[in-house]
């Protein structure tokens, strides 16, 4: 079995390096996108397989959540997970998750491990 793909979407540089690097260590396939319009550029790509995308709430440009909802325009399918420091007040759209910052490495790992067993 190929790893799965987990599309990365944080507006902060080391944030976003530390999550790149936990993924890869747990042997997934990283994507890295800095703002929503770069993480659409290759959700647009059909050639590119994504499993997962995870996102941070606050972007540049558009919100977390504004980006799922056009991540699951051209992927209806695709799970979601929202990494935010205000978790406990975001709404998380239907059939979508989220993670509160800051987690550990375990709670990573077993967030995302649960969403790709059950997509």
């Amino acid at each position: 079995m190929s790893a799965s793909t987990i599309l990365v979407v944080e507006d902060d540089n080391i944030v976003r390096m530390l999550i790149v690097d936990v993924l890869e260590e747990l042997e997934y396939k990283v994507l890295e996108a800095e703002d929503g319009d770069k993480a659409l550029t290759f959700l647009g790509n059909e050639d590119q397989k994504i499993h997962l995308m995870m996102t941070d709430q606050g972007l540049p440009g558009m919100t977390g959540t504004e980006l799922a909802v056009e991540a699951r325009k051209l992927r209806p399918a695709l799970p979601v997970l929202f990494a935010s420091g205000y978790s406990e007040i975001i709404e998380v759209p239907a059939g979508m998750h989220s993670i509160g910052k800051p987690f550990s490495i375990d709670q990573l790992r077993d967030k995302v491990k649960n969403i790709l067993e059950q997509a």
